[in-house]
Parts: structure tokens; sequence; C-alpha cells
């Protein structure tokens, strides 16, 4: 399915990221791993938006953070612009993090409340040594933050005079600043109020088709990614279990927690909504410190069968493109 992307910027291969657990106050010693990403492969194609989605805890957002090597990684392989960055140091890692960045969850907490924001969006300039000329200098900042939607004057001006949509949109100009291919986006909607999610999403789809982005779209909410992403990774407890494009998962999810995540989407209409049958995941997340053997998903799962308990089902792809993971859709 990867390969018939039109160019791979980022290709993912069994990507791991462990965290020990220790214990002990004079002497550490490790008691346990946190498998907070295990086993994640997969691929973007340049100009592309991949969703990424799943449950809070399921691995989403360390797997962009091992993306940008702002996390270490366990094991596995991420290549970008077809170089392998896995094993790269801060030293190494410091051009390639001009083409790549993020846009954060938390319009309050990413920007430093006592910097301005002329300062706030021009701070990756001055970090990689494109602020010597201050004429430049502030005509680039005013053009970022035209760009985002927001006013030039504004640049004078701090963090707590903005809404929260307008301190996404600083965030937004921030990671634009060193004209970046890809945009790590974690969750960047879902602390905006409903009405502001929209504006936010389609200035994402705007600058997109501007600049030729490649976007990784992190949400736990399918109707945020279903207006922006050209294919989704469903990720469940560190993995992925099912990878399709935008209509095809919609239309017909294949795997059962899929089609348990999208059965809890709200439809507008309460005629339809009343209509449709529930369909509720029983029980609690297992922990990431102890997985179960077999499908990861098998104890909440309602057509779990006997082979799921043991058999981890691998990753297959399908004649029509898009992959999962489920004994339901064997060889």
């Amino acid at each position: 399915m990867t390969d018939s992307l039109p160019e791979t910027v980022l290709r993912v291969e069994d990507l791991k990221v462990h965290f020990p657990i220790t214990s002990g106050v004079i002497v550490r010693r490790q008691v346990g791993t946190v498998k907070a990403v295990d086993g994640v492969s997969f691929a973007v194609g340049r100009g592309e938006t991949l969703g990424l989605v799943g449950e809070s805890g399921c691995g989403k957002s360390t797997t962009g953070l091992a993306v940008l090597r702002m996390l270490d990684i366990t094991s596995g392989k991420v290549e970008f612009e077809g170089e392998d960055i896995s094993s790269f140091d801060r030293a190494r890692m410091r051009p390639i993090r001009r083409k790549m960045q993020m846009v954060y969850q938390d319009p309050y907490g990413s920007l430093n409340p006592r910097m301005k924001v002329a300062d706030i969006v021009g701070e990756p300039l001055v970090v990689h040594g494109m602020a010597d000329d201050q004429d430049k200098y502030r005509a680039r900042v005013a053009e970022l933050l035209k760009m985002v939607g927001l006013l030039p004057d504004m640049a004078e001006r701090y963090p707590h005079e903005f809404s929260g949509g307008q301190r996404q949109r600083i965030g937004i100009a921030r990671a634009l600043a060193l004209e970046p291919k890809l945009l790590i986006c974690d969750e960047p909607v879902s602390a905006l109020d409903v009405s502001i999610q929209a504006q936010v999403v389609n200035l994402f789809m705007e600058l997109q088709e501007r600049l030729d982005l490649t976007y990784i779209f992190i949400a736990h909410d399918l109707s945020v990614v279903r207006h922006i992403s050209d294919r989704i990774a469903v990720m469940y407890l560190g993995r992925i279990v099912e990878v399709a494009t935008r209509d095809q998962l919609y239309k017909n999810p294949l795997h059962p927690y899929t089609q348990a995540l999208l059965a809890a989407v709200p439809i507008a209409d309460p005629e339809l909504e009343a209509a449709r049958g529930q369909q509720i995941i029983s029980g609690e997340i297992p922990s990431a410190m102890r997985p179960p053997p077999g499908c990861r998903f098998h104890t909440r799962c309602p057509k779990v069968m006997e082979v799921c308990k043991s058999l981890d089902p691998p990753m297959r792809t399908l004649d029509d493109g898009r992959a999962v993971a489920c004994h339901l859709h064997g060889a």
C-alpha cells in the first residue's frame, strides 16, 4: 500500500518506544517497561495528510515525538526524505529539524507568556541563525502572521491578549517559520471551542495547498480527521490496527475497534442518531506495561474468537489497498 504513494516523505518501520520503570532510592533497578509504541509502521507521501487516531493513551503523541526524534527510539527505523535519522544525535538532527516541525495541542501552555508574539514566531529564525537582518526578520514575522490570518500589528502583544484559536494560529505561524516540509499536528484543535475548530482545520487545509505541506494529523476525534485526512491509521495500545483511505474507513470500517470508534461519533440528525445501533466497547484499556497476549483488543472486542486470545494478528494488505490486523480478515 505504501509503495503506491507518489513520493514518500516519511517512512516508519517497526517503531518501538519503551519507557523503563525503575524502583529504589539509593540503588535504582528496573522493575518494568511501558510499551508506549510497540511495532508501528507507516509511510506518508508528499502533500498527503495521514490521520493518526485512537483513544487517549494509545501512543499517538509518543509516535509523533519519536518521529521528530524528540524522544529516544528503542528500536525500529524512521526515514525522512530517504535518509535514516533513527540514530542521529542532536547535532545531526539540527538541519533536519528545519524540515520537520510540530504544532502542539495546548495553545495556552505551548507559548511563553513572557515573550511577545514577534519573538515567539521569530524564535526558530533566531535559533537557526536566520535573523541577522532585522528588517527581513520583522518582514518574515509579519508575513507569517498574515499567513495564519492574524494582523501584523499583533506582533507586539503577549499571548494572554489572544483567544485560544488565535494562540493556536500563533503556534502554527511559529511552526511554519523555517518553511518545513512535514508538520506533525498533535491534537491541534482538541483544546478549542467547537465553533473555532472548523476554522483552524480549514486553515491547515489552505496552508497545505499553498505551501505543499505534508501532515501527520493526530486526533482522538474521528469527525475532525475526516475533513482533513487522505488516509487514516487507527492505533490501539501502541499498535496500528487499520490503515485505509478516508472514504474506505468511514464507509466500511473493518477492524472492530475502528467500528466502535466510528459508532461513538455523534450524528447531527436526531432521528438517524436514535435509529442507529450503539456499539459500546466494554472494559478498560489494558496496561501498556502488560499488554494482553494475542490480539491486544481481544479483552474488549465484541467479536472475539478463541484464536484472538493467543495469536497476534499480522497486518495484512487487502485487495482494495487497505491494511488491517484482525483475524476476521485473515488470509
